[in-house]
């Protein structure tokens, strides 16, 4: 099933235009994102081919199936409660028994966590594109070798460099493991390039290797030198090099460019929507009402331009949990909506519409 199959069969409860349009923080070349809610037919509903939701293909319209919708409302998810506070320009159709769904009806103090800690990570992920603008990784990937270091009197050396300064091939050194001691192997060296004692040097290949390279070793031989591999920093190496890499290649390029033209060197998009998520928490806390048209578009939209260091941004972020926080400890919202009351309603609702 589709949207056009929803709008075809009449299906659809509510449709609207939703996020930075429905926000008032939308730009001339900004998406129009649309978000609905639709009851399943009825022999559908009652089958095994339940579907809770339907999106397009890039995710920005999304529909609702009934039931999701109201489950979602009680957990209070964002997206979803903002439906309920729509701004009329952006309503593009409501069924009569939409109506029935109010948003008092479902505000509560779940919204501390569901709006707050959502901006929270807002932050983190923002601190991550701040990383990995400032701290590029090279295309090149680093080898096992980068994380090797040879034993010199008290101290340690990268291996390539003590290779370069004992004027050795690293094929002609052998590898053997060090008993009781993890990852610290005893290095010997064939005495000349032609390796008569047949050792198979540090790694299988360089630019592949996961590991360092063991050699069988003649009784009696004596090792020249303890080689250490820093497993953990080059595991630690591989994850970021990959998720560095996964994000340039699936990140927005728009936001991106963005990003890289304002300067700060953050997602600007994604700071604007922790300022407007923490905002609608105290708000919510404080008057139990939900405004989803932001009162200071001209303040997101600053931060939207990069007008903003990102040190204050953050500074004033921590200042607004902070406010939250303390406005929730004292709100009069209940706990968690009231699960009896929304469900008599969904069945009232979808009684009515299989009726119709």
């Amino acid at each position: 099933m589709t949207i056009a199959d929803l709008r075809q069969r009449h299906l659809i409860l509510f449709e609207a235009i939703s996020g930075s349009r429905a926000y008032g923080t939308n730009l001339p070349h900004s998406d129009t994102d649309l978000k609905g809610v639709f009851v399943l037919p009825e022999e559908e509903f009652f089958g095994l081919t339940y579907i809770p939701q339907i999106a397009n293909e890039t995710n920005d319209e999304v529909f609702y199936e009934l039931r999701r919708f109201v489950e979602l409302l009680l957990k209070n998810n964002p997206t979803v409660l903002e439906l309920l506070g729509t701004p009329a320009d952006c309503i593009i159709y409501q069924h009569p028994l939409f109506e029935q769904f109010k948003a008092a009806d479902f505000l509560s103090k779940l919204c501390r966590q569901s709006f707050a800690e959502y901006a929270v990570a807002q932050i983190r992920k923002a601190q991550g594109l701040n990383k990995k603008i400032n701290h590029p990784e090279p295309p090149a990937r680093k080898s096992v070798l980068d994380f090797c270091y040879v034993t010199v009197g008290a101290g340690a050396q990268p291996v390539a460099a003590w290779l370069v300064k004992q004027a050795i091939d690293g094929e002609q050194c052998g590898l053997a493991n060090v008993p009781h001691l993890t990852d610290l192997y005893a290095l010997f060296v064939d005495p000349t390039p032609l390796r008569p004692l047949g050792y198979r040097g540090l790694v299988r290949d360089p630019a592949t290797s996961q590991d360092v390279l063991l050699s069988a070793v003649l009784k009696g031989e004596e090792p020249v030198a303890y080689l250490s591999f820093n497993r953990t920093g080059y595991s630690v190496y591989c994850r970021a090099f990959r998720e560095y890499w996964e994000w340039v290649e699936k990140r927005n390029k728009e936001r991106y460019e963005n990003t890289v033209r304002h300067g700060k060197n953050y997602d600007a998009k994604n700071m604007l929507h922790v300022f407007r998520l923490l905002q609608m928490a105290e708000e919510i806390a404080r008057t139990g009402t939900l405004l989803v048209r932001r009162p200071n578009p001209e303040f997101l939209l600053q931060i939207r331009r990069g007008e903003f260091e990102y040190a204050e941004l953050v500074a004033q972020a921590e200042h607004l949990i902070a406010q939250v926080e303390a406005a929730f400890a004292t709100s009069a919202l209940p706990p968690t909506p009231d699960a009896n009351a929304a469900e008599a309603t969904l069945r009232q609702v979808r009684q009515a519409f299989y009726q119709q």
